[in-house]
């Protein structure tokens, strides 16, 4: 370990390859080709919406209606044919800088925010599925995204295929005349697999379907699906938009199109609304999102390198290792390998759970992207309603902890990973 009070002691670790591949050498992290303003800026400003008053930070509107000069104004507004806010289950001026702001970091033509990442989710889902339909999916999945397509769905007549998300054969075999929801997330929950989503894009383009991607791990500083062809996004805002623990929100972001044709009405009339005091916390957590998310993946970088080779592991998976099978693929379509590693331990779950026990700066959460590191044992908490085959079939072990590094001095989050993994 280093005693030299270098620069989160990361330099040395990082000096060829700190772990951010585009996002951070100038150009690249622009929302569109040559286009608009960097990220760091429309993380700050994107969506800047004053009141009359001039005041400095976003307004907080903490009201559930409106009023109208007139009943001919109320009749416009309602009618869509005056601009303005109805009730707040509708729309909120600070919800409504969220979603800008969002959309403007995200490069997408229009957000809708939701109370928490799995109404997203299922809104996302739901609002352009019909009894009849089919979904493709990948396997590997977080297990509340599991529940929706396994028990939920199929209670409306909505089957789901599961494939391999890195077999693209399989995605174009699954599909069938009623396909018309392609859903993966990458990197995957907790095992860090890579879906190269060119390839699914072209795939659910040529059947006519949309693909719909969970972008939490990478956020929109490291991946920008829509880029690469995903017709829609979707966030927990609770993990590193937030990212410091402190309120539930998601959200959905997509073309116009689809904002106001199949999402629009669903969400105004079944309300799974983000309020605005959680808008409000979460535009906060914007304007550092892009500082936050490159500086854990630096020290997300440091960690894996130095943690990897340890005798206590079968393996140390995280996307920005050569080590990684998909490794190339990360380096294609993201920008840094992420603030999450995957540890799995030789010894299964009792050296899982001794190495979770010693931890003394990281904590035991099932939460991640936070600014504090957070560790957790996916078999027994967020994935524990799978069967123990379905999770065999998915890579999730019974010695696999997930850590999501936080913003802490990357030597002492060594030394304390360190011991926790000699104590395993």
């Amino acid at each position: 370990m280093r005693e030299d009070g270098g620069r989160n002691g990361v330099e040395d670790e990082c000096a060829a390859d700190d772990g951010l591949w585009e996002s951070d050498r100038g150009g690249s992290d622009r929302t569109a080709a040559g286009a608009g303003r960097r990220q760091a800026t429309l993380a700050v400003r994107g969506g800047l919406d004053r009141s009359p008053h001039g005041e400095t930070s976003e307004a907080l509107f903490l009201n559930s209606g409106y009023v109208y000069d007139s009943p001919a104004r109320a009749e416009a507004r309602f009618k869509g044919e005056e601009p303005g806010f109805v009730y707040s289950r509708y729309g909120n001026p600070t919800v409504r800088t969220f979603e800008t702001r969002l959309a403007a970091l995200e490069g997408a033509e229009a957000c809708r925010a939701t109370a928490s990442g799995m109404s997203a989710v299922w809104t996302a889902l739901v609002c352009q599925l019909r009894q009849g339909d089919h979904v493709v999916a990948a396997e590997a999945l977080f297990g509340s995204c599991q529940y929706i397509l396994t028990e939920l769905l199929p209670r409306f007549g909505i089957e789901t295929s599961f494939v391999r998300g890195d077999d693209i054969a399989a995605w174009s075999a699954a599909v069938r005349p009623n396909t018309k929801v392609f859903f993966l997330e990458t990197p995957s929950n907790p095992q860090l697999e890579l879906i190269d989503l060119q390839a699914v894009a072209a795939v659910a383009r040529d059947c006519g379907a949309r693909l719909v991607v969970d972008n939490v791990f990478a956020t929109p500083i490291l991946q920008k699906p829509l880029q690469l062809g995903a017709h829609v996004v979707v966030y927990s805002a609770t993990k590193h938009i937030d990212g410091q623990g402190r309120v539930l929100g998601g959200a959905i972001l997509s073309d116009e199109a689809f904002c106001d044709g199949e999402l629009r009405n669903f969400l105004r009339h079944t309300g799974p609304t983000l309020s605005a005091f959680n808008a409000w916390v979460l535009l906060k957590g914007l304007e550092t999102l892009p500082l936050r998310v490159r500086e854990q993946t630096r020290a997300a970088t440091a960690l894996a390198r130095r943690l990897e080779n340890h005798p206590a592991l079968t393996r140390l998976i995280y996307p920005g290792l050569a080590s990684h099978p998909q490794h190339a693929l990360a380096r294609r379509q993201m920008q840094g390998g992420g603030t999450v590693l995957a540890l799995d331990f030789t010894g299964g779950k009792d050296a899982a759970f001794r190495f979770l026990e010693r931890l003394e700066v990281a904590d035991i959460s099932n939460n991640l992207g936070d600014s504090k590191t957070l560790a957790t044992h996916p078999a027994t908490t967020t994935h524990q309603r799978l069967t123990a085959d379905q999770r065999t079939a998915v890579g999730i072990t019974e010695g696999l902890v997930r850590v999501s590094v936080g913003l802490e001095d990357v030597d002492d989050l060594a030394a304390d990973l360190g011991a926790a993994l000699d104590a395993a």
